[in-house]
């Protein structure tokens, strides 16, 4: 089989199964790809679009069409040599509904369930009321007005004789004992006996045999007196008070206590994904929760059918090294048992992780990187002009109200999920600590409230997602992130709970737990520090990228998943230096610039990236924008719709995602790109949390802004500013499509392995999810290889999105001849002189006799001038050169997209020279070029 060289990531569900991939094999064959890439493909909640929500682990989704279906696509793969790479999710399952049977049987059973231990409940809450239960917070509103109004109705399921409640969706079923005091009301001696022998069952392992034998009775007899269930469930069906209490006192009666949504944020009981009431934490770091929850994925791997990992959201797991290299050990030990085609062939494993700055993937996981959103932000720092920040920050705060430091933000979105959304797993945490201060003398007298504070302030905090100690304590890297947090706490806390302070470090990773004796309270000790580790990355996640993100808008292509948006810009020697520590360390991270979860699509965030070298024109442009938008825009009691920083954040949208071909007076295009703006605002300005949120969406809001973005784009009132923007978006779009260009050929050929999302080896014009998952028109791409161009020669027709097609097979064709040198090859930055000097990023790549150079532009806007093509004249450069290695010293250099060579002048090659026909290019020695 083919080793690994280029990904595709293909997003599966029931409208694009596996066999619908099966006819794009060919396709991403002759596109360079090596492995496909495949979002999750256990049996997910029905209907899911994205397979995340897992409910079942021991198959392939039937939606999706199955394990044959799987067995079909990868027999097309290994027909084209290819692979692949399987997404799973580790740290959560999908719960509520009725569909997962683990959860089912934990409510049925509760602590006693022998999958109770599965998920991670805390069966002892701090909460009285919620001894041995589980929060269920899946009620439309208030538990007694949903009683009340009969939502929460009971039944049999006939066929398996078992009862259970329900509220729309989700099924609670009952605890077997219970059944008694349903049964009783039948009328029917023989049910009102059964009921009486269900009453006398236990929870224990024979009491749950027992009850499976005692449902099969149940079954029998419902078939031959339907009536009587029907009345004993009628009974206690909800007409009048007393009517209410019965069915409430059944519902006491369970292992859980039914709640309204809104119950979650502070009275959760067991770990959510992120604030999702419909993802439930695992604890996969017990080992039968590990087998069980892997044992299909193990299964794939040694029968030959997966060639590669993703793990989702590796900082939800308690110990994610742990988990790692478990994962590796036990893959290690398949790889003997697979086909014999197979065998000998690395299996790599990769892990979705944010890292913060300056932060490193650590080395000893086993795993060969990350899943590359730290090269998307990498690359599109190196994309940003520097001199635009101070302009495009003081545009911001003048016309928004609020800080251009996204820092500030990100601290009070911190303070904002953990008093709200995570208050819940916040308070959890501070009983839990404040359980181990009291089992010392020196801590006993520190109260909840004072270790609430300074936990608080810690994790507002913290630089990074998360750290990683262990019962070793801390590694140098995760001491230098917890002294920053402990410096930033202080500077908000009160002087009189900086002491507490001096506790959480040491109780949070500072002491060794070795250091402690065996026994409960270093166990309890422990299960802090990992729930503390486990709370800190959704405090992150869900300031940064869901409040954060929405809530600043100096310029928005430098907010996105993974990026650090406090960081403006790059220089090109940091992103040479950031390219030779990733050859070092990771030589096979994945590298994307575009994702299912991205908030814009790659090109998108391109062209916004323009406005960086244009930022007095920008400026100046969004301040006569607004003059023109006063009539659409609407006075609220809370204020203007849209606010002045949500239109400011409008206009940056729309430059960035215009299409290339829709006019001004499109209304049919017009009406679809306004729907595609519509969802991202609504969005967007439910996640800021200022003005309206998810939970209590601000409907008067909301609609105003709707309809100030209909009057712009559909109405006569909005035309001027229509027309408008739409040529201002046409004139920055050939430097937005030249950054395309050059972050494309950059992800392909630096150290690491590109990864392309499904779709984008056309123009990405995408907004944030569901934006980003539309269906991908393959047919068209597929028919537009077939009668592929020369990259110089898609030029005149740059805008369908050919010419970025053509530089994708271009290039992944090269991989495919000498792959050996771009996995092994060396990386070496090389110098630039002349007057653009600082507009060029040029590198070299050799391994053995193989040698190449890529060169791209950067900021080159002003180069473009009024050009309508992304190709900047060569007269334009001057006297910017490259100064090459020895090892590129040939006759001549040839390049990868068009046929001709480029001279060599006293071991210097001219910019002019290099990009004259092409917006970028990849060139090699004539020796290279002559290789078979």
């Amino acid at each position: 089989m083919t080793e690994l060289r280029a990904t595709v990531r293909l997003q599966f569900h029931r409208d694009f199964t596996l066999d619908d991939a099966v006819p794009l094999v060919d396709y991403f064959a002759r596109l360079g790809i090596s492995h496909l890439y495949a979002s999750p493909l256990l049996t997910a909640r029905p209907g899911s679009m994205h397979g995340y929500d897992v409910v079942d682990p021991t198959r392939i989704n039937p939606e999706l069409g199955g394990e044959r279906a799987l067995q079909r696509l990868v027999a097309a793969l290994r027909e084209r040599g290819m692979g692949l790479i399987l997404d799973i999710v580790s740290n959560h399952m999908a719960v509520g509904g009725n569909a997962n049977p683990w959860w089912l049987d934990v409510l049925e059973w509760g602590v006693s369930s022998r999958y109770a231990s599965f998920f991670d409940i805390h069966w002892q809450s701090h909460d009285p009321l919620l001894k041995g239960q589980l929060l269920l917070p899946f009620l439309r509103s208030d538990y007694g007005e949903v009683l009340g109004a009969g939502e929460i109705e009971l039944h049999l399921d006939a066929r398996r004789g078992t009862l259970y409640a329900s509220h729309y969706d989700h099924h609670f079923p009952l605890n077997p004992a219970s059944y008694g005091d349903v049964l009783q009301y039948s009328g029917h001696a023989a049910l009102q006996a059964l009921g009486a022998r269900f009453a006398a069952l236990d929870d224990s392992p024979a009491g749950q045999q027992q009850a499976r034998r005692l449902s099969h009775e149940l079954a029998e007899l419902a078939a031959t007196a339907p009536q009587a269930i029907e009345r004993a469930i009628a009974y206690l069906r909800p007409a009048d008070a007393q009517d209410l209490q019965r069915l409430h006192q059944l519902l006491e009666r369970q292992h859980y206590r039914l709640a309204s949504w809104r119950t979650a944020a502070d009275d959760i009981n067991w770990r959510r994904f992120f604030d999702i009431n419909e993802l439930g934490g695992l604890q996969v770091e017990r080992h039968a929760v590990f087998e069980a929850t892997h044992a299909k994925i193990f299964e794939l791997i040694e029968n030959g059918l997966v060639d590669g990992l993703r793990i989702d959201h590796v900082d939800g797991l308690a110990n994610p090294r742990a988990y790692c290299r478990k994962l590796r050990r036990r893959v290690e030990r398949l790889l003997d048992k697979r086909p014999a085609a197979l065998q000998g062939a690395h299996f790599p494993i990769f892990v979705e992780k944010i890292l913060g700055e300056d932060e490193q993937l650590p080395t000893d996981w086993g795993v060969d990187g990350t899943t590359g959103y730290e090269f998307m932000n990498q690359v599109s720092l190196l994309q940003h002009a520097p001199a635009g920040e101070a302009i495009l920050a003081q545009l911001w705060s003048e016309t928004s109200g609020r800080s251009a430091d996204f820092m500030d933000e990100v601290r009070q979105a911190r303070q904002l999920v953990l008093t709200t959304a995570l208050a819940g797993d916040l308070e959890a945490l501070a009983q839990g600590l404040l359980r181990v201060a009291r089992d010392a003398i020196a801590t006993r007298d520190l109260t909840l409230g004072a270790i609430r504070r300074a936990l608080l302030e810690l994790i507002v905090h913290f630089p990074v997602y998360r750290t990683y100690a262990s019962a070793c304590g801390r590694n140098d890297a995760d001491r230098a992130v917890f002294a920053r947090a402990l410096e930033g706490a202080r500077s908000t806390l009160a002087e009189s709970d900086w002491p507490l302070l001096e506790h959480l470090e040491r109780w949070l990773g500072g002491q060794a737990l070795r250091q402690l004796p065996p026994g409960q309270p270093r166990k309890l000790w422990r299960k802090m520090l990992e729930r503390f580790q486990q709370l800190t990355s959704p405090a992150a996640a869900k300031a940064v990228e869901d409040t954060a993100c929405y809530r600043s808008a100096v310029l928005l292509s430098r907010n996105d998943v993974g990026f650090d948006p406090q960081r403006f810009s790059a220089t090109p020697a940091q992103f040479h230096q950031d390219c030779l520590q990733r050859a070092r360390l990771f030589p096979g991270n994945l590298l994307t610039t575009a994702t299912h979860d991205h908030k814009r699509g790659e090109d998108t965030r391109a062209r916004i990236a323009v406005l960086s070298e244009r930022a007095d024109w920008f400026a100046e442009r969004c301040r006569h924008w607004r003059e023109l938008a006063a009539p659409l825009r609407r006075e609220l009691e809370d204020g203007l719709a849209p606010s002045p920083g949500d239109e400011l954040m409008l206009f940056q949208i729309l430059l960035g995602s215009w299409p290339l071909t829709l006019r001004a007076d499109d209304r049919e295009g017009l009406r679809v790109f306004a729907e595609r703006l519509g969802a991202w605002q609504e969005k967007a300005v439910r996640e800021a949390k200022l003005r309206s949120t998810w939970g209590t969406p601000n409907a008067a809001y909301e609609r105003a802004c709707g309809d100030y973005l209909e009057q712009l784009l559909n109405a006569e009132q909005g035309r001027e500013l229509r027309g408008e923007l739409a040529a201002a978006a046409l004139r920055i779009a050939p430097a937005g499509a030249l950054n395309g260009l050059a972050q494309c050929l950059l992800r392909m050929s630096v150290p690491g392995v590109p990864d392309l999302y499904q779709g984008c080896e056309w123009w990405d014009w995408s907004l944030v999810d569901p934006d980003n998952r539309r269906p991908v028109d393959f047919a068209a791409r597929q028919a537009a290889l077939d009668g592929a161009a020369a990259l110089g020669e898609c030029l005149a027709s740059w805008q369908d999105g050919r010419i970025k097609q053509a530089l994708i097979a271009a290039t992944l064709g090269v991989r495919a001849r000498h792959s050996a040198l771009f996995a092994k090859g060396d990386y070496q930055p090389l110098p630039v002189s002349g007057r653009h000097a600082d507009q060029v990023l040029a590198f070299a790549r050799s391994h053995g006799d193989e040698h190449l150079l890529v060169v791209v532009p950067r900021l080159s806007d002003a180069l473009l001038a009024d050009s309508r093509q992304p190709l900047i004249p060569s007269d334009r450069w001057g006297d910017t050169r490259i100064a090459l290695p020895a090892a590129l010293l040939a006759r001549r250099l040839d390049s990868a997209f068009c046929p001709s060579a480029v001279p060599v002048h006293d071991s210097h090659v001219a910019l002019a020279d290099v990009l004259r026909d092409v917006p970028v290019n990849l060139l090699f020695s004539n020796p290279f070029h002559q290789e078979p």
